[in-house]
């Protein structure tokens, strides 16, 4: 059924012996005359497993720990009376979809290394990293275990109705914060540093430190339901109803909420302004403008909850929206002609390893009108607060900060480009010389000719 191909890829296998090595029992009395006539290679091969018979395995635990985790968490919640399964439905929504969410972007950001890793941009070089930095596939397993457990202590959490979600926040904080060489400490050191400098830009600013603290603006909304979570251990309000109360100290009125959500604004804003006072660069200042009209947002749609409702229709709401507006737009503006240089449609990512990605997307122009339309599009997603309907509507929440995310994950690619370009340019220009002796090289090394 998987004949000589998966032979050939354990021939390769890191985890075997070297080709020139003896095979098991080769020394041993007894097994030199029935060893003698047998191919190493092939003998190996025949003891191992096919890789994608492993895979196949694997994805098939993995389909039947969905379907059980599922089965859980249905019979759970049809168990439940009617008018208490939406609340409770609410309360596990509250505490998983920041994590989620997390899982979410990991799973991108290894789908964004994997893509850098088939093209010429050297995204290493442009964050610093060291040679021993995560790759795609250490990104991979790290989402994929995240995959795992989260569903499973939400499952769990249905089913038990108990305070495993305390017990998985407080483990997700053990192991970010691990002082031990294990579990990736350099990355998880670089993550904590990286963070330490986005929240007090004391140092000159760095491509990683914006970088994540743009990431993090995407992220706002996850803070808000993060500090909602934790307020709810903290003053043990956990598997109770007292969250309905929407004026209670960790309800939807706190005033804490709008206050985490502008935070990541603030950094980014704070970051700015430092870049202005080690650089003079007045496009800095622009870009601070940009971070200081989302404060007006976010603190307007707070507002509606402490004012009077004539009060909120004919004076806030207008603020409201005009601020919305305003931010949305220039936030639209500065992603095309600042963060990607898109003022030409000209490239995207130049593949070395030609393939049907490669051949689908690079100078491809749709490519960039799709992006700059669906950036606009996501960008004035707040939109679905003027529905009444779903403006409490907690699925509709989920699903708009989801696309926030995707948004942020198609933000990267040419991102990184943009800044990929940047440096390859100013490398060009310092060491001009050297790129034609390159390019010669090149061509008199080349076997293919051609007049």
């Amino acid at each position: 059924m998987f004949g000589s191909p998966p032979a050939i890829a354990y021939f390769h296998s890191p985890h075997l012996r070297k080709p020139g090595a003896k095979p098991a029992g080769a020394d041993e009395p007894g097994n030199g005359g029935e060893m003698k006539g047998t191919n190493p290679h092939l003998y190996t091969a025949a003891i191992m497993h096919s890789p994608v018979f492993l895979w196949r395995f694997k994805v098939a635990l993995f389909l039947v720990w969905g379907f059980i985790c599922c089965k859980i968490g249905w019979g759970s919640v049809m168990r439940m009376k009617a008018d208490v399964r939406d609340l409770f439905l609410y309360e596990a929504f509250l505490y998983y979809n920041p994590l989620l969410l997390v899982t979410l972007m990991v799973w991108l950001w290894g789908l964004c290394l994997w893509v850098f890793s088939q093209s010429s941009v050297n995204y290493s070089k442009i964050f610093e990293l060291d040679q021993n930095h995560l790759t795609h596939r250490e990104i991979w397993k790290c989402s994929t275990w995240m995959t795992i457990i989260v569903p499973t202590s939400m499952t769990a959490y249905l089913y038990l109705y108990s305070h495993g979600e305390v017990i998985l926040y407080v483990a997700a904080a053990l192991v970010l914060a691990f002082p031990f060489d294990i579990f990736y400490f350099s990355s998880r050191y670089f993550l904590i540093r990286t963070l330490w400098r986005i929240a007090l830009p004391l140092q000159p600013i760095s491509f990683p430190d914006f970088f994540m603290a743009d990431i993090l603006t995407s992220m706002a909304k996850v803070f808000s339901d993060l500090e909602r979570s934790v307020c709810r251990m903290v003053h043990r309000q956990v598997a109770t109803i007292a969250w309905l109360e929407a004026d209670s100290v960790c309800g939807s009125h706190s005033a804490a909420i709008p206050l985490v959500l502008v935070i990541p604004y603030t950094w980014r804003l704070m970051q700015c302004l430092r870049q202005y006072m080690d650089t003079k660069e007045k496009t800095t200042l622009l870009n601070a403008l940009k971070y200081s009209t989302a404060v007006p947002v976010i603190f307007l749609s707070a507002l509606k909850y402490h004012v009077l409702p004539d009060t909120w229709t004919h004076v806030y709401r207008r603020l409201w929206l005009f601020s919305s507006v305003v931010n949305s737009l220039y936030s639209f503006y500065w992603d095309v002609t600042h963060d990607w240089d898109l003022s030409v449609f000209t490239r995207i990512f130049k593949f070395n390893k030609p393939s049907y990605y490669s051949n689908l997307l690079y100078g491809r122009r749709w490519v960039y009108f799709w992006v700059i339309g669906s950036d606009l599009i996501l960008r004035c997603t707040w939109t679905y607060k003027l529905s009444s309907h779903l403006r409490h509507n907690y699925l509709t929440v989920f699903m708009i900060t989801t696309l926030e995310v995707l948004r942020r994950f198609q933000w990267i690619f040419f991102r990184i480009e943009n800044e990929w370009n940047k440096i390859t340019k100013s490398a060009l220009q310092l060491h001009p010389t050297t790129h034609i002796q390159r390019e010669d090289q090149k061509l008199l090394g080349s076997t293919n000719h051609y007049v």
